[in-house]
């Protein structure tokens, strides 16, 4: 299948497919849009079943990407990477050696930073061999891991979207799918705010870390969307809300860290119609992004990037306002709003 014939390609100015014998290296950089500024998102280091569903994962993240920096107000546009992980042992300072390398051949039009499975101690290797990388944890605007200021910006907007459902979070039920670096963070602001954790992970010391920490009940993986909460916060890789959840959810509010969270468009409809209020993924989790805009621009301030996180929580509340006034569902108004703002 042709590029261009891809499902997941949404007029992409450019992908980019890297390969290196000698460390193993597989991977995938798509820039989506470059309207707004160079693009800009995190490198997923995962393993893949196959190639096809790594291109899929970019594609799908890099168009996440250039509506959440849209939405957040950035002079950024929208790129992703994903790198296939290599089976067996290998070199990852080499493997990110080259891929730093690779990086730089695309000359500007794509930054990169941490994503699932990478480490400010990655973001240095990559840094060794090109300048286009933020999400470092040392130099003049290094702002460090993004995961706790992602982390902030889904917890204001739970607790935005509980009070515009007459929800107090003291004493509220919150289900968090993922327990890595944001959705963990995420419990310890709801544990402090007096909210009851339902919590699940593949990882079973984060969980009976979670539990031990904050009072949480832990379920089996395919057993959190049916946990009689109040509110449901995905922070684990993307399309888990698809047929087979979307009838099992009991919730009524959905927001989480997660990445395109939709397994197709007309799920947003569905949990619309079900009254469940559903906070568009990539309005919710721009905290990490928003903290690396200002190391890219050289100028990090935690006074910006706490007044971007405040627009955040304002953008959601107008989605809010217009789906109760329109009837419509939150993610399609979301995205009309971030594609007039990308110029598309």
């Amino acid at each position: 299948m042709a590029i261009f014939e891809h499902p997941s390609f949404d007029k992409h100015e450019s992908v980019h497919s890297f390969y290196d014998e000698k460390t193993g290296l597989k991977a995938f950089v798509a820039v989506h849009s470059t309207h707004l500024g160079p693009s800009a998102g995190g490198t997923r280091f995962w393993h893949y079943k196959n190639a096809n569903l790594a291109l899929r994962d970019v594609l799908r993240l890099s168009r996440g990407m250039s509506y959440k920096n849209a939405m957040a107000g950035l002079n950024l546009g929208g790129g992703k990477a994903v790198v296939i992980k290599p089976e067996g042992n290998f070199d990852r300072e080499a493997l990110f050696t080259k891929f730093g390398e690779f990086i730089n051949t695309i000359g500007g039009a794509y930054y990169t930073a941490e994503d699932v499975g990478m480490t400010t101690d990655d973001m240095r290797t990559i840094r060794t061999k090109t300048k286009f990388v933020a999400g470092l944890d040392e130099g003049d605007a290094a702002s460090g891991d993004p995961s706790p200021v992602t982390a902030d910006g889904v917890f204001r907007c739970i607790r935005l979207a509980a009070n515009k459902r007459g929800i107090k979070l003291k004493g509220a039920s919150v289900s968090v799918q993922g327990l890595g670096h944001v959705g963990y963070t995420v419990c310890k602001f709801l544990h402090k705010a007096g909210a009851k954790l339902i919590v699940t992970d593949i990882n079973k010391q984060a969980v009976k870390q979670a539990v031990n920490a904050f009072g949480a009940k832990a379920v089996m993986p395919d057993d959190i969307y049916a946990q009689p909460a109040d509110i449901f916060s995905p922070c684990a890789l993307g399309a888990v809300l698809n047929p087979t959840t979307a009838s099992q959810l009991k919730a009524s509010i959905i927001a989480g860290a997660a990445n395109n969270q939709l397994s197709t468009p007309n799920i947003g409809k569905e949990l619309h119609d079900k009254d469940i209020l559903y906070c568009p993924d990539y309005v919710v989790n721009a905290g990490g992004i928003i903290n690396i805009a200002g190391e890219i621009e050289g100028n990090y301030s935690p006074d910006w990037v706490e007044s971007k996180l405040q627009g955040v929580e304002q953008s959601l509340e107008q989605i809010i306002d217009h789906s109760i006034k329109t009837g419509r569902n939150t993610d399609a108004i979301a995205d009309e709003m971030a594609r007039a703002r990308i110029g598309r």
